[in-house]
């Protein structure tokens, strides 16, 4: 899914190098007319590397470069010099990156700490030079070993947002204005479904300086687990978030309802996700008077019994100091455990 210059998916080709021909050069000297085989190995070829950048936030640079191919690796020389290795080539992908292979749907590898690498493809071994091959019964072998060829796959890479606390809800619930309030996001705002197509990140502030990662990601509706909608795109990144925040407008017309739908979708989608921390934050809540407050806090304790929910407005900023303080509360929870 891409909107501007944020792209979370890329398919591309990746072709390693071949390996170096190993050298059949016999050693011939003034004085050594006959000096025997001296061939070195050839080199490898190049591999092709996925290497992880935290100053990367998104794949838009291989957005328009599909292929990748490295060199193959040099011939051996005389006097069983090597030869030089293909040069690898690296692809960098931001903190957070799946790679897939595109043929059998495949998981490679998560890319998930700083500086890591993954070989996609390996550069083809070079080829062992004639003085490999000199024994008593065949003194002047003249033949080398070609090097082998390199390796070709189609990958798919895509990005999961990496975050704290993934916000969770339909489109138009007021996830964007809760991040553009509770951090320095500035997310795309209006009074429409799918105003967010794109993740969002902040950096909510808690006391004392401390601080954790809110994303806002595009909305869910009914079916989100099947591609309907931003399907796909949407629940992929939630997997990365240690904790879920639901956010359901105080004007839903079921709020147990709504919150019974997300969940389904969540469950369909990745049953696993439902083991993660949840929060019920009931948005747009300054529109309630005290007595409607307190009539649906009667019914929400019923429908919500046992699980924490709170009452928030991002526009009037009530109850928005409580809601960090709880989040704050629960990733520190999971990260004492």
């Amino acid at each position: 899914m891409t909107e501007g210059n944020f792209v979370d998916y890329v398919k591309i080709h990746v072709s390693s190098g071949k390996g170096g021909q190993g050298s059949a050069h016999l050693r011939r000297e003034k004085f050594v007319p006959k000096g025997g085989p001296d061939g070195g190995d050839g080199g490898r070829g190049g591999h092709i590397i996925i290497k992880a950048n935290k100053n990367l936030w998104t794949l838009y640079h291989l957005k328009f470069k599909r292929h990748f191919r490295a060199e193959q690796g040099m011939a051996g020389g005389k006097q069983t010099s090597t030869g030089a290795d293909g040069p690898d080539i690296y692809i960098e992908v931001p903190l957070g990156t799946v790679i897939k292979n595109t043929d059998t749907g495949e998981t490679l590898k998560e890319i998930t700490e700083e500086e890591q690498e993954y070989i996609v493809v390996r550069g083809g071994k070079g080829g062992l030079g004639n003085a490999h091959f000199k024994s008593s019964t065949n003194q002047t072998p003249r033949y080398a070993q070609p090097g082998l060829p390199g390796e070709e796959m189609n990958i798919t890479l895509e990005l999961k947002v990496l975050a704290d606390v993934g916000l969770v809800g339909f489109p138009n619930a007021g996830k964007s204005t809760l991040l553009s309030v509770v951090t320095a996001a500035k997310p795309k705002i209006a009074n429409y479904e799918f105003t967010t197509l794109k993740p969002n990140l902040g950096i909510v502030t808690q006391r004392d300086f401390q601080t954790f990662v809110m994303a806002d990601i595009p909305g869910i509706i009914e079916g989100a687990a099947e591609g309907k909608g931003l399907g796909h795109y949407f629940l992929r990144h939630i997997e990365r978030n240690s904790t879920l925040l639901f956010l359901i407008p105080a004007d839903a017309d079921d709020i147990r309802k709504q919150y019974d739908i997300l969940l389904d979708e969540l469950k369909r989608y990745n049953p696993e996700l439902l083991d993660k921390e949840r929060l019920i934050a009931i948005s747009k809540s300054d529109m309630l008077d005290e007595e409607l407050k307190s009539e649906m806090k009667a019914q929400l304790d019923k429908d919500f019994k046992g699980m924490d929910y709170l009452f928030i407005s991002s526009v009037a900023q009530q109850g928005l100091t409580e809601l960090k303080d709880k989040l704050w509360q629960m990733l520190n929870k999971k990260a004492d455990a």
